[in-house]
């Protein structure tokens, strides 16, 4: 299984659409809310190196934003 994580703001609509694609199809993830968590904030940068949310890691890939079809791709759903 691969290991999704995924770096979020509680009023960003479009991490808000990735975890409802994540609970629909039955992936576990490991969620950070950057907007409280300044370290996570920290690390979501210096791994993508952006400050826009949402991150996505799936494994060691890095999606910034919303992409359905990437996901779909990378997750085999």
């Amino acid at each position: 299984m691969k290991k999704v994580t995924i770096y979020s703001t509680p009023t960003c609509s479009y991490c808000n659409m990735a975890k409802e694609f994540f609970n629909a199809n039955k992936i576990s993830y490991e969620a950070y809310d950057v907007a409280s968590d300044s370290a996570k904030r920290q690390e979501m940068i210096d791994k993508s190196g952006q400050m826009g949310v949402p991150v996505i890691l799936i494994d060691d890939e890095i999606i910034v934003g919303f992409d359905k079809g990437k996901l779909s791709q990378l997750l085999g759903v």
